[in-house]
């Protein structure tokens, strides 16, 4: 119902909560590790996208932040180059658009780690809901009830959304997903964070990305 959460509420409406400072730091130290541990798997990961089809390596596209700011989200590139005036699309089981070299990357979660330098940037955080494309969101918004509370924290590149329901592709799935969301907006602590990074490690280990 209406009401049953208020942004002044959330640990992040005060610029002094030391929970929204521990998170941050802990972002910040997270992060810069794990870009320096996995700096050479992600060289090899560059060079197989180039020689695959010799496009761009990286991905770059405009997504919404904290409080709807729009920020560009980096990924290694995992789809063949699309026309610039395709119309936005969920990915599908078994989409024709992704390559070769981008089905095993995506089934690890590679493709998704230079977002850590989106997070060293403060444009997301490792956990909180995943950021959406701007052109899909007037409809999501329309379509579904409180969505825009997602934009009361900074988007992250976990969450506990992505461990406990599948991948979206529709309405109706973003809509599941978006209970999950809300439910750590609300409940948020440093140990579900924890939870949350431990079960995306296992995600991460079954390879079962796409």
């Amino acid at each position: 119902p209406e009401g049953w959460m208020a942004y002044d509420e959330m640990p992040w409406a005060s610029p002094f909560s030391l929970q929204k400072q521990l998170k941050r730091a802990a972002d910040l130290v997270v992060a810069l590790s794990l870009l320096l541990l996995t700096s050479p798997l992600m060289l090899i990961a560059m060079a197989l996208v180039w020689l695959d089809d010799t496009g761009p390596v990286f991905y770059r596209q405009q997504r919404s932040g904290w409080m709807r700011r729009p920020f560009i989200v980096l990924k290694l590139r995992t789809m063949r180059i699309q026309p610039a005036d395709a119309a936005p699309s969920w990915t599908q089981d078994g989409d024709k658009r992704i390559t070769r070299v981008g089905r095993f990357l995506r089934s690890l979660r590679i493709d998704e780690l230079p977002q850590l330098i989106n997070v060293l940037n403060g444009d997301m955080s490792l956990i909180g809901p995943r950021p959406e494309r701007p052109e899909m969101e007037d409809e999501l918004e329309h379509s579904i009830p409180h969505y825009k509370m997602r934009y009361w924290m900074r988007p992250g590149l976990s969450g506990w959304a992505q461990v406990n329901s599948p991948y979206a592709s529709s309405i109706a799935d973003t809509d599941l997903k978006l209970s999950y969301d809300l439910y750590y907006i609300k409940n948020f602590n440093s140990w579900l964070d924890l939870l949350i990074l431990f079960r995306t490690i296992k995600t991460i280990l079954k390879a079962k990305g796409r």
